[in-house]
C-alpha cells in the first residue's frame, strides 16, 4: 500500500461526505413543491439499479440460493426503508439536523450487533451510548420548538433512516465475504426497487405533475442517482480497500461541519436566508454529545498486556 494510494482513499472518503451534505441541501430543494419523497426514492433506486446492473454485466457470479433471503432483507432495509424514511425526513426537517442525527450511525450498529451477533458492550461503550442518545433526543426534541426549518416528525424520520440503514449493514455483514461487493449491491437495489415500486408507482403516474418540472428537477435527480448513490458508493468501496472500517466511519463526523459551512455560504454569501435560524446553541450541543458517544463506542479497549 503506497502513500499516494492512502493520500486518494481519504480523498475519496472526504468527497464522498461533500457529496452527502451537499445532497441534503440540493434534494430538499425540489422537495415537496416539484417531487414527493416517495417518486424521488422510486427515482433514485431504479436509476442506481440500473448502473449497478451494467457494472454486474462484467462480474460473472452466482447467488446460492440459501442467501436470496438474506438478499430480500438487505433490499428491504438498505434500499427501501432507509431511503423512504430519509427522504420524507429531509423534505420535513433541516439538512443541518439530518447531517447531525446522521453521525449516530455507528452507535446504532454498534446496538444492532449486541442483540443480533452479540457483541460484547464494555462500560466505555454503554457510557458512550448513553451520551449519544441524550444528544440524538435532544435534537429530535428541539425541532418541535426550534425556528427555523427544523421538524421534531423530520428528525425522527431521519433517525428511522439511520436505523433501517444499520440493520441493513448488520444484515450484509455475512454476504460480503462471500460475493463481490458489486454483486450484493446490484441484488440489494433490485429487491429494493420491488419493494418499493408497490408504494410508489400511483405517486409516479398519477400524482406527480410532471410539467412543473425543469432542467434544474432533472439536474438534482440525476445528482442524486449518480453521484449522491452510484459514486459515492464506488467511493467507499475504493477507500476501505486503503483504510480501515473505523477511518472511514470518522469521515461521517464531517457532515455536520460541512452543512453549517453549506448553510453558511447559502445564507451570507448566496442571499438565501432559508437555513440561517437553524444554526443555533442546542444543534451544537446535541452535534458535540453525539460526537462523543459515537468515539466511545467505536473506540477500541486497550490490550491487556
Amino acid at each position: 500500500m503506497t502513500k499516494n494510494n492512502i493520500i486518494k482513499a481519504h480523498l475519496a472518503l472526504f468527497g464522498t461526505h461533500v457529496i452527502y451534505a451537499t445532497n441534503h441541501f440540493i434534494a430538499k430543494g425540489i422537495m415537496p413543491e416539484k417531487l414527493s419523497p416517495t417518486p424521488f426514492v422510486v427515482f433514485r433506486v431504479l436509476g442506481a439499479g440500473i448502473l449497478f446492473w451494467l457494472l454486474k454485466a462484467f462480474i460473472k457470479e452466482k447467488i446460492e440460493k440459501k442467501d436470496f433471503f438474506r438478499l430480500m432483507l438487505c433490499g428491504l432495509f438498505g434500499a427501501s426503508c432507509n431511503q423512504l424514511f430519509f427522504f420524507h425526513g429531509l423534505s420535513l426537517t433541516s439538512p443541518i439536523d439530518t447531517a447531525i442525527i446522521m453521525t449516530s450511525a455507528p452507535a446504532i450498529v454498534f446496538i444492532l450487533s449486541m442483540i443480533f451477533i452479540k457483541e460484547k458492550p464494555n462500560k466505555n461503550k454503554i457510557i458512550g451510548l448513553c451520551i449519544g442518545a441524550i444528544g440524538a433526543i435532544a435534537l429530535v426534541w428541539h425541532g418541535h420548538v426550534a425556528e427555523g426549518t427544523s421538524s421534531s416528525l423530520g428528525n425522527l424520520f431521519v433517525f428511522m433512516n439511520v436505523l433501517f440503514y444499520s440493520l441493513y449493514q448488520v444484515t450484509v455483514k455475512p454476504l460480503m465475504k462471500k460475493y463481490h461487493f458489486i454483486t450484493i449491491i446490484s441484488w440489494v437495489f433490485l429487491f429494493g426497487l420491488l419493494f418499493i415500486i408497490p408504494i410508489g408507482i400511483n405517486d409516479v403516474l398519477h400524482q406527480t405533475n410532471y410539467k412543473l418540472f425543469d432542467t434544474t428537477t432533472y439536474i438534482i435527480i440525476a445528482y442524486v442517482i449518480v453521484f449522491t448513490t452510484f459514486l459515492t458508493f464506488l467511493f467507499n468501496i475504493y477507500a476501505l480497500k486503503q483504510v480501515s472500517p473505523s477511518v472511514a466511519g470518522s469521515y461521517s463526523y464531517t457532515q455536520p461541519a460541512l452543512s453549517f459551512i453549506i448553510a453558511i455560504i447559502l445564507a451570507f454569501f448566496l442571499s438565501n436566508d432559508t437555513y440561517s435560524k437553524d444554526m443555533n446553541l442546542v444543534k451544537i450541543m446535541a452535534c458535540l454529545l453525539i460526537f462523543i458517544g459515537v468515539y466511545l463506542v467505536s473506540k477500541k479497549p486497550k490490550a491487556i498486556e
